[in-house]
């Protein structure tokens, strides 16, 4: 069906930041935290100078997110006794191999580390409590910083710091501009209903609807997404933070995935969904296949540098027209690994690319994401009309909203691989309902938290 009907656009709006380290040094006893802080071992002298010495530092990053290796060139060109070895795998392998990896004999330095889970427990992470205090990231947004610590008793949101992000993201819809002026589309649907309109448009036009993937879980971009339009965003935050009592099986949750399986029968996914992984679905976007994909702002750089002008990232719209946004976002986290080598040029690594002007211009430019840090610092500077800077409106609107909710893999250690993945393989392609693929979830959790 063709739509002439007036569609909601997002503002632009510029963006910046600036913050100064300090230099300060103090001892903390242990930097290998056991169950509730710092282990009574390997202490370590706690500075905010940086070594004169020549140091490798060893990240394990997922594959295809370069922005390590972006930071790490500039960093090594601004102090080149520094330099970096980052070793590559997909998020669903570092979820699931984190602990192996953080025990072993030669631990990364820094590892990309979407759930904390018992890593803290087992003594495996740096406590990052002390150079809180050195370097004054009291100044930074805690909202930002809420979900990286945990508490005493294993719960997320409070306690000490264990984690930092590498960017700070927002998800939300790529249209092809393109191929919605051909269907006659005119522009970003403002209720959840025109989006469906929009699917319904593109499959009677002979378009895919939507260019997804679930080989690696990814078409939970999808299916949170539409669970977030009904779903209370408290209790699933709750719920990812661990909090006693909470629960996936909610009304919200239900419904959102009960449209996932309606979606599925109409035939909006692509036939071979649960062969495509992250880097294909992208890809074949960006290639001009399908009119809409859910990805997240840290896709937008490269997505106009393939496809210019055709494309459009905006909002996942809410169920009424004039309601508040509500988005999975997150920081690209990345956490440190216990014990004392390096752990103070990492804290220097971690601290500057929140605070260095030129590291800062890196994380948005590609990301598309806020580099975080002190909301007061000057923001990087965007070029006028892009979609990094539509993403960073995205991503106030979303704050001004209140309506930031974490991904749900990052719940536990093993959700994603354990129940994510294969549930939702189920769910896209109509084999089961979206009752079955919240009750299995809510199973698997209450299962992993148990043990």
């Amino acid at each position: 069906m063709s739509s002439s009907r007036p569609r909601a656009r997002f503002g632009r709006g510029p963006v910046a930041f600036a913050a100064i380290a300090t230099a300060a040094t103090i001892t903390l006893a242990g930097c290998a935290p056991g169950s509730s802080g710092p282990a009574e071992t390997n202490s370590v002298d706690v500075s905010t100078e940086l070594t004169t010495e020549d140091v490798v530092l060893t990240i394990a990053d997922e594959t295809g997110f370069p922005l390590t290796d972006d930071l790490a060139a500039e960093f090594t060109r601004q102090y080149p006794n520094v330099t970096f070895n980052v070793t590559r795998d997909t998020f669903a392998n570092l979820t699931a191999n984190a602990p192996k990896l953080l025990a072993s004999d030669t631990p990364p330095d820094l590892i990309r580390l979407p759930t904390i889970g018992d890593t803290v427990k087992d003594g495996l992470l740096a406590n990052l409590d002390a150079w809180f205090d050195a370097y004054g990231w009291d100044s930074w947004s805690e909202a930002q910083l809420a979900p990286l610590r945990m508490s005493e008793e294993g719960i997320r949101g409070s306690g000490s710091l264990y984690q930092l992000g590498l960017g700070y993201s927002i998800t939300g819809i790529y249209m092809n501009t393109q191929l919605a002026d051909q269907l006659g589309i005119d522009g970003p649907p403002s209720t959840l209903a025109e989006l469906e309109e929009d699917f319904a448009t593109a499959k009677a036009g002979g378009v895919l609807p939507m260019m997804e993937g679930d080989k690696d879980g990814v078409v939970n971009f999808v299916v949170q997404a539409a669970m977030n339009q009904y779903a209370d965003p408290k209790e699933m935050m709750d719920w990812i933070l661990n909090e006693p009592g909470a629960t996936y099986d909610t009304p919200g949750n239900v419904q959102g995935a009960e449209l996932i399986k309606k979606w599925a029968d109409a035939g909006y996914f692509p036939s071979d969904i649960n062969s495509i992984d992250y880097a294909t679905f992208v890809s074949r976007f960006q290639g001009g296949e399908g009119l809409f994909t859910f990805n997240g702002n840290w896709a937008a750089a490269d997505t106009q540098a393939k496809m210019g002008d055709n494309v459009a990232f905006f909002l996942v719209p809410p169920v009424e027209e004039g309601g508040k946004y509500v988005a999975m976002g997150a920081a690209n986290s990345f956490s440190v690994a216990a014990g004392p080598k390096n752990l103070n040029e990492i804290a220097f690594f971690l601290n500057w690319l929140h605070t260095n002007e030129e590291a800062r211009q890196i994380v948005t430019d590609v990301t598309g994401a806020s580099p975080g840090g002190d909301p007061s610092q000057e923001q990087p500077t965007v070029a006028a009309g892009s979609l990094i800077e539509d993403a960073l409106a995205m991503s106030a609107q979303v704050s001004a909203d209140d309506g930031q909710v974490d991904f749900m893999a990052n719940a536990t250690a093993g959700i994603y691989a354990g129940a994510i993945i294969p549930e939702s393989q189920l769910l896209v392609t109509g084999q089961i309902s979206g009752q079955d693929f919240v009750t299995a979830v809510q199973k698997f959790y209450e299962d992993e938290l148990a043990g």
